[in-house]
């Protein structure tokens, strides 16, 4: 089995985070949106689009962890 890491973000408390925030942002995002009187059709994409966000700052922060511990493994450090 492949072990992304993934779980033990933010003190193990990421997986939880993430179904939360799968579930809602786009609600939230849609509601903002609508109620700043954007279209329907534009709130609803723009919506849509907010979920990729969460795999984005999902992966930005994993490279960040693995670029830290590389940095501390070092024999040689600069």
């Amino acid at each position: 089995m492949l072990d992304d890491g993934s779980d033990e973000l933010f003190a193990g408390f990421w997986p939880f985070m993430r179904r939360f925030l799968l579930a809602f942002l786009p609600l939230w995002v849609f509601l903002l949106g609508y109620a700043a009187g954007l279209n329907v059709i534009i709130a609803a994409i723009i919506a849509g689009l907010s979920v990729s966000s969460v795999a984005v700052f999902e992966k930005i922060k994993l490279k960040q962890r693995l670029e830290k511990e590389n940095a501390d493994n070092n024999v040689i450090k600069e």
